[in-house]
């Protein structure tokens, strides 16, 4: 029977934490990290996504981190990407109670990460690179960080972050705790062990090379022509996708044919700010997005349940990139569907890819998937992604100081903008309104707006044209054919006056 979280040595504050959190019992790796990590040993684990690996590092950090004074934080977590290090700190904050978190990475700016950091943080979840950028500011400094995480150091390997992350460590405190996890501890992995940590304590978990096999994997022969609408067919069959392109151009293209198809898809890459990533991730584990269209790099740091198929439009590089392609479904004991669309000239590396990997299933033509083959589809909310926002009209009382073309522009009827516009550069602030319904008084603010007219030409109510613009050269009542209005002008000459009344007087 494995140990229970106080018996492996976690405060009681956190446990009450993660019991509101539904997580009763610890997962295999927690079970063999936790004991060691809150003595303080340094840590080499092994295991593969989805195993429970954060909380494992993240308890222990959360336990025993010092507090931590300005722009000094005492504990370090690593991540290679942007999501998976937003991800880390939204689940350690879950159980963190006054232990203060923040996450830094780029995409973003920095202002709001240099006051977090000048507030103090106790533990800082980084990516490599904007780190150093804050370093090289003096918006943070490692020297009394003693307790540091390298998370997925294969997968900084493969990016290219080993040597940031030597200098990283090189200005953290001389006497610390240092846990790696990986999903291989050879190599390049081997060296970081060998340099900084200090007779480090094994933990591995699982198979060295991640069982694939659960997943159903299909080959198919697909001309270039007719890969997206195989591609459409597969996410309409089975539900939520992860579909990787190689390059970020040909994510955003296949989103679009994916979209004109019916699919409610999404792109995520690098090309893509922060906030928008971030949003795009979210509405695709909400359900919003069905299918989400990645390239490799990007989705290194996507760590979502109840994928129910992964869709390889481009082939992967090698069996590496197949294996964490592919690894995104089937995850904690579930069924998945893996797809390749392979074009005649591909043949041979996909074999190679499928020796190395000893998957033996044939190369065929598309087939139909079958009901069973295909994971329960996750439920979608009501409202579908973008359904909605075509028909849905702006208010017309702008506040962007510079807007040209700030205008209610319906001409069928209804309701229209009440047309005072606060904008002073505005030159197009009118209600183009030619169909009926209610009018603008068109009694506009606007000191240099020259068209502030009422230029209705279809019956209804018509402005009393009374301008306090003063230097409007088109102020005029255009009417012609409604109700007039009273249209005494203001401040006009007398003579005008005294023509009328002659008239007046020789017509009697």
């Amino acid at each position: 029977m494995p140990p229970t979280f106080a018996q492996l040595g976690v405060p009681d504050s956190i446990c009450r934490a993660l019991e509101r959190n539904g997580i009763r019992k610890p997962f295999e790796i927690q079970s063999a990290v936790i004991a060691d990590a809150m003595d303080g040993r340094d840590i080499c684990g092994r295991a593969p996504t989805g195993s429970g690996k954060t909380l494992a590092f993240g308890i222990p950090l959360i336990a025993n981190v010092s507090q931590a004074k300005s722009r000094r934080p005492r504990a370090l977590i690593l991540s290679p990407t942007r999501e998976l290090a937003d991800q880390i700190a939204s689940e350690l904050r879950t159980i963190s109670g006054p232990i203060s978190v923040a996450a830094v990475y780029g995409g973003v700016g920095y202002v709001n990460q240099r006051k977090q950091l000048q507030k103090g943080v106790d533990i800082l979840v980084a990516c490599p690179g904007r780190l150093e950028d804050l370093i090289d500011q003096r918006a943070v400094s490692l020297h009394e960080a003693d307790q540091v995480v390298i998370d997925e150091a294969d997968r900084m390997a493969d990016m290219g972050f080993l040597p940031a992350v030597r200098r990283i460590l090189d200005q953290t405190a001389s006497e610390r705790q240092t846990v790696m996890f990986s999903a291989t501890l050879d190599n390049d992995v081997a060296k970081i062990t060998r340099d900084y940590q200090d007779r480090p304590v094994t933990h591995e978990v699982g198979d060295a090379t991640p069982d694939i096999k659960s997943a159903d994997h299909r080959f198919w022969t697909v001309d270039k022509t007719e890969r997206v609408d195989a591609c459409a067919d597969v996410i309409s069959a089975t539900g939520p996708t992860i579909v990787f392109c190689r390059t970020r151009h040909g994510s955003d293209r296949l989103a679009r044919q994916l979209s004109q198809r019916g699919v409610n898809a999404a792109a995520i890459h690098g090309g893509h700010a922060q906030n928008r990533r971030s949003r795009t991730l979210q509405e695709f584990i909400d359900g919003r997005v069905e299918a989400l269209v990645a390239t490799d790099v990007a989705a290194r740091g996507i760590h979502v349940d109840c994928v129910a198929c992964v869709i390889h439009f481009d082939p992967p590089e090698d069996h590496k990139a197949y294996l964490h392609r592919s690894g995104r479904t089937a995850r904690a004991g579930q069924t998945g569907l893996v797809v390749s669309l392979i074009q005649q000239g591909q043949h041979a590396d996909i074999k190679q890819i499928q020796s190395q990997l000893g998957l033996n299933q044939p190369i065929t033509s598309p087939t139909p998937i079958e009901q069973n083959a295909a994971p329960a589809r996750r439920r979608k909310p009501s409202q579908p992604h973008g359904v909605g926002q075509a028909n849905k009209k702006p208010k017309g009382n702008s506040q962007n100081p510079r807007n040209r073309n700030d205008r209610d522009d319906n001409r069928g009827g209804g309701r229209r903008s009440n047309g005072n516009s606060q904008n002073p550069r505005n030159r197009n602030d009118r209600d183009d309104n030619r169909g009926g319904g209610r009018r603008s008084n068109g009694n506009s603010q606007n000191p240099r707006n020259r068209n502030d007219r009422d230029d209705n030409r279809g019956g209804g109510r018509r402005s009393n044209g009374n301008s306090q613009n003063p230097r409007n050269r088109s102020d005029r009542q255009n009417n012609r054919g409604g109700q007039k209005s009273n249209g005494r002008p203001q401040g006009r000459p007398q003579q005008q006056t005294r023509q009328k009344q002659r008239s007046g007087a020789s017509s009697r």
